[in-house]
């Protein structure tokens, strides 16, 4: 299980960190070629760039450095709290045709987030006696 969990999160890590450095970096001027952003200010399609930066570095560093491991199921619930939105936003706006993306990128970033509290409150409960 332990295995599946890294695949996934370093999957959506690599996605995240791609998506999100280009939103970072290029902000509205992606209007072309992605449709949304005309409809929001710049700053906030960089924050949302930021987001999945800091949610990328959240799936995988913990983990992997064995510190603050709790930060991964939050940052992995984050992102799928980010797709949640991006749904609604696509949906309101009609723009179907990447919905199946984000519906994806949705459901790995839930079974990020609950296969890793599940490890996590595991770990973290005292044992019995």
């Amino acid at each position: 299980m332990d295995v599946g969990l890294w695949v996934v999160a370093g999957l959506l890590a690599a996605v995240y960190l791609a998506v999100g450095c280009i939103k970072l970096l290029r902000g509205g001027t992606l209007a072309d070629r992605m449709p949304w952003v005309g409809a929001f200010p710049d700053p906030v399609v960089r924050f949302i760039g930021l987001c999945e930066v800091a949610g990328a570095l959240g799936l995988v560093l913990p983990q992997a450095t064995g510190k603050l491991v709790w930060l991964t199921p939050l940052a992995a619930s984050g992102l799928a709290l980010l797709q949640l939105l991006a749904i609604l936003v696509h949906t309101r706006r009609q723009e179907t045709q990447q919905l199946a993306v984000n519906v994806v990128l949705l459901i790995l970033a839930l079974v990020v987030a609950v296969g890793r509290f599940a490890q996590w409150s595991a770990t973290a409960a005292p044992p019995t006696p």
